[in-house]
């Protein structure tokens, strides 16, 4: 198995650990004015220090390309070599109106594995989180796999394309009931030139933060996800999908984080003070050699406050079963309606 990744964590990823954007610079400059990245310190190979100054700026920030390429290459690892070699299978399910069965997986990664991951020493250093460091991180994954057509109870890889890469965020508050927001706070333009980027096999990516926004049953306080979300194409009948929890408490673009919501709110459920979680996520999706589409998606996930940890894990292969359902049934309703001319 390949070692596991630094970036796609459970542990938040912070502002100076993210490529330069004009809505963060302002935060980081109240900093200490220090490089935010000693490469010294880190690592006393070379060859290693080479490849870790080639993808950050004079201040230590991560290089944009450099950054989207790493994260990219990450999941497409875990997808490949973690998923497929270290997690258990679990059982079938069903989730209609999706025909087929979905398999379920799981793993639990310690805190022992996770120390053992070189967070200095990658492409695109970060410092060890303490908090995962101790607690370790469940993940749970699901593959389903459906005929590559626009009919009832399925869908073509256009149709899946549209409802999970393009609009990502926006379009999971459209097929899923709990979340009752999706806020767009940051966007990295990736236009040169009104050409667009191109990373070897990544094409039509792009690079936002989301807060997403979840109600959980009363007298529970309704959950808010800062995520870091990376789409791209991995080629004609494959894109992959990546989601990391991002610390944005204190910037002001930020509309949950911030606090900004508590008067800003234009309904009851958004003015409440929410809990801040954790969610990080891979998800592929492409065209098999058989001709049918396989829809792979692995996640992590902390709603923090009041629920233990062992009542979330009751709860997420449920949900994560019952996504492949609520996409069919999303994807059907719009295709009526573009039929109808609505």
């Amino acid at each position: 198995m390949a070692p596991l990744g630094n970036l796609i964590r459970l542990s938040p990823l912070q502002w100076h650990e993210l490529p330069r954007n004009i809505k963060l610079e302002g935060y980081i400059k109240q900093s200490s004015g220090e490089r935010l990245y000693n490469l010294g310190a880190a690592t006393n190979n070379d060859s290693s220090a080479a490849s870790i100054s080639e993808a950050l700026d004079q201040d230590g920030r991560p290089k944009l390309t450099a950054f989207i390429k790493e994260v990219l290459d990450q999941a497409k690892e875990f997808i490949d070599d973690t998923l497929s070699s270290t997690f258990r299978e679990e059982s079938l399910k069903s989730s209609p109106p999706a025909i087929g069965q979905v398999r379920l997986l799981s793993l639990d990664i310690t805190s022992a594995q996770l120390d053992k991951i070189p967070w200095l020493k990658s492409k695109i250093p970060r410092q060890p989180p303490v908090d995962s460091l101790k607690s370790g991180e469940a993940w749970f994954a699901r593959r389903s796999r459906h005929a590559n057509q626009s009919q009832e109870g399925t869908a073509d890889f256009s149709e899946f394309d549209y409802g999970l890469r393009i609009d990502h965020s926006e379009h999971e508050r459209e097929y899923t009931p709990d979340v009752f927001d999706s806020f767009k706070v940051l966007e990295w333009d990736l236009k040169h030139g009104g050409e667009e980027l191109v990373l070897e096999e990544y094409s039509h990516i792009t690079m936002t933060i989301y807060e997403m926004c979840h109600k959980l049953p009363f007298p529970l306080l309704p959950r808010v996800f800062p995520e870091l979300v990376v789409t791209a194409k991995t080629g004609p009948f494959s894109f992959i999908v990546v989601q990391i929890p991002v610390n944005i408490n204190s910037l002001q673009e930020a509309f949950y984080s911030s606090g900004r919501n508590l008067k800003e709110g234009d309904t009851d459920v958004k003015r409440k003070s929410p809990v801040i979680g954790a969610y990080t996520s891979v998800e592929r999706c492409r065209i098999g050699e058989d001709q049918s589409i396989e829809w792979t998606v692995a996640a992590a996930s902390n709603a923090k406050g009041s629920v233990p940890m062992w009542t979330q894990k009751l709860g997420v292969p449920g949900a994560l079963v019952k996504d492949v359902g609520r996409l069919i049934k999303w994807i059907s309703q719009r295709r009526k309606s573009l039929s109808a001319g609505n």
